[in-house]
């Protein structure tokens, strides 16, 4: 099993990845913070995150399963995470992002000829200063969307977001299993 990368950066929006991460680490799966450089990061919530790689050391692995990009208010846009996603894409490896995270897959040129959804709207992306990058065609007014090893979601569909990025891993091994999960996270089961 490969390592699933989370790109961790100032600004991010750190609820909306956090249950992923603890279902993937519930799996016993490697979870490794990058960040631009190995300086402690600020969240949204104010909570700090400690890269524990960069994104150019990243490029060097060759054991990766996936990439988990969360929203937030990001203004920069890396070359060398441009160069990962890529990469990533061209070997059917997980793409995972959430609310304004699509961003980053859509200026990497990924989202072309691909269904995708995003909570960033033009009024987000004049807030951060970044020109439009999605495709003219592809989005779906969805609370998450896989389009082959693409998932994306709006920034509430958290729950959905990490059921799916487990099913995408071959997490779930019974039928029925994807569903029960969701309805646990959800808080749906009885109490018992």
């Amino acid at each position: 099993m490969g390592k699933i990368l989370c790109f961790v950066y100032d600004t991010m929006a750190d609820f909306e990845m956090t249950l992923a991460a603890f279902v993937l680490a519930d799996a016993k799966r490697e979870i490794i913070p990058v960040g631009l450089t190995k300086a402690p990061v600020q969240a949204m919530s104010g909570l700090l995150y400690l890269p524990a790689a960069t994104l150019d050391d990243v490029l060097g692995y060759d054991d990766v399963d996936g990439l988990i990009i969360p929203g937030g208010m990001g203004k920069e846009h890396p070359a060398a995470l441009t160069r990962l996603i890529k990469r990533l894409d061209e070997q059917g490896k997980l793409l995972a992002a959430i609310c304004a995270g699509p961003k980053y897959l859509a200026r990497a040129g990924v989202l072309h000829g691909r269904k995708y959804t995003t909570t960033a709207d033009e009024e987000y992306l004049g807030r951060t200063g970044w020109a439009n990058p999605f495709p003219d065609k592809g989005f779906v007014n969805q609370h998450v969307v896989r389009d082959g090893n693409v998932i994306t979601s709006t920034g509430s569909a958290f729950v959905d977001f990490a059921v799916e990025i487990a099913d995408f891993l071959g997490l779930f091994t019974k039928p029925g299993e994807k569903e029960m999960w969701a309805k646990e996270f959800k808080g749906l089961n009885e109490l018992r």
